[in-house]
C-alpha cells in the first residue's frame, strides 16, 4: 500500500484549528501560526510579553480547541513543588501511601505568569516538559499524551519576578511575543468588549488525531544542503562576539523540527531556506546569552534577535 504524502492529509486540519484560532486572537496570525509549530513539533511554548495582549487567551484558546485535558496554574512567590507535581499522603483507611496527582498531569498545562514563581518551583517542571514524566518519593509517573506546557511570562523588568535560568529556557521549544494589536484589530477587541474571552470555541482535533498529526512531521524531508545551513546559523552563534553562549544541541534539533513542523502547516512535504530563516529567532533567541558588553547597548532579548537576525544576513543560503 503506498502511503499518502503527509501535507495533503494534515493541512486541511492545521489550517481549521489555524482559524479556530484566529477567531479568538485577532490580527496576531504570526503568533498563532508559531503556536501550531510549537503544538505540531510536541514543545512546549513560551508567551513572553507584557500583561494585556492576550498571552493567557492564547493558551486557553490552544487547549480548547484541542479535545484534551486542560489545567491552568496560576504561579505566584509562595507556590510550592508538591502544587505543581502533586504529594504523596497516608491513607488511614487503607494503611498506605498514595500518591496524589498535581495539576501537570494533564495534555495542556497553561503556567500563567511563570517567572513570578522561586526558581525551586520553576524547575519542578524540568523533568515533565523534558521527559513526560514526573518523579516523587523516587517513584516515577509517566504524563498524558500529547502534553504540553504552554508558559506565560511578563518581562523581568517588572517587579516580583524570578528570571527563567537558561537550563530552563532550553525546554522551552520557542518563545513568541504576541505584541500589541494593529488599529484595526484592537477596534474590535474595544467594541466586543470581554465577548472575546467568553466566545465559545468548539474542538477542533482530538487527542489522539493530534498525535497523529504530529507523527507527520517526521515525514516532511531536509535537504542535507539545508541541514548545513542550519547547523552554520547554530555554529555561527557558538562563535560570535557578542554572544557569550550560544544554541545547544537540543537548541539545533528544535530548530530542524520547528522546520518540518512549519513546512507542513504550509501544506509542504519539504523544508525550505525561509522555513529555518523564519524559525531561527523565535527558536534561537531565548537559548543564548548575550555577552555584558553587548548587552550595555540594548536589553537582552532584544540584543539576541539583533544579533540573530545579523547571523542569518552573513550566513550564504544554499541555492
Amino acid at each position: 500500500m503506498v502511503e499518502m504524502p503527509a501535507a495533503p492529509v494534515a493541512q486541511p486540519k492545521l489550517l481549521e484549528l489555524e482559524h479556530a484560532l484566529g477567531s479568538i486572537i485577532r490580527g496576531k496570525a504570526e503568533a498563532i501560526r508559531l503556536a501550531l509549530v510549537a503544538l505540531l513539533a510536541r514543545g512546549h511554548l513560551l508567551i513572553e510579553d507584557v500583561p494585556g495582549v492576550g498571552k493567557t487567551t492564547l493558551a486557553h484558546a490552544m487547549a480548547r480547541a484541542v479535545d484534551c485535558g486542560f489545567h491552568r496554574l496560576q504561579f505566584t512567590s509562595d507556590m510550592l513543588p508538591s502544587d505543581v507535581l502533586g504529594v504523596t499522603i497516608y491513607n488511614a483507611r487503607t494503611e498506605s501511601f498514595e500518591f496524589k496527582q498535581g495539576p501537570v498531569f494533564t495534555n495542556f498545562l497553561l503556567a500563567d505568569e511563570i517567572n513570578r514563581a522561586t526558581p525551586k518551583t520553576q524547575s519542578a517542571l524540568l523533568e515533565a516538559m523534558n521527559e513526560v514524566q514526573v518523579t516523587v518519593d523516587g517513584r516515577s509517573y509517566p504524563l498524558p499524551q500529547p502534553f504540553m506546557v504552554i508558559a506565560t511570562q511578563n518581562p523581568t523588568e517588572h517587579h516580583g519576578t524570578y528570571p527563567l535560568p537558561e537550563s530552563q529556557l532550553d525546554r522551552f521549544l520557542l518563545r513568541l511575543r504576541i505584541g500589541y494589536p494593529g488599529r484595526d484589530a484592537e477596534r474590535l477587541i474595544v467594541r466586543n468588549g470581554d465577548a472575546s474571552h467568553l466566545e465559545p470555541i468548539a474542538p477542533v482535533l482530538g487527542g489522539d488525531e493530534l498525535l497523529r498529526l504530529q507523527q507527520h512531521v517526521h515525514q516532511v524531508r531536509m535537504d542535507e544542503a539545508l541541514v548545513d545551513y542550519m547547523l552554520a546559523i547554530v555554529d555561527q552563534t557558538r562563535n560570535h562576539e557578542a554572544l557569550a553562549l550560544g544554541v545547544s544541541p537540543r537548541g539545533a534539533q528544535a530548530l530542524f523540527r520547528t522546520s518540518q513542523a512549519l513546512a507542513l502547516i504550509e501544506g509542504r512535504d519539504y523544508v525550505i531556506p525561509d522555513d529555518i530563516k523564519r524559525l531561527a529567532v523565535p527558536v534561537c533567541a531565548h537559548r543564548v546569552m548575550v555577552s555584558s558588553r553587548a548587552s550595555m547597548s540594548a536589553p537582552g532579548a532584544e540584543s539576541a534577535e539583533r544579533i540573530l537576525n545579523s547571523i542569518l544576513t552573513q550566513v550564504d543560503v544554499p541555492l
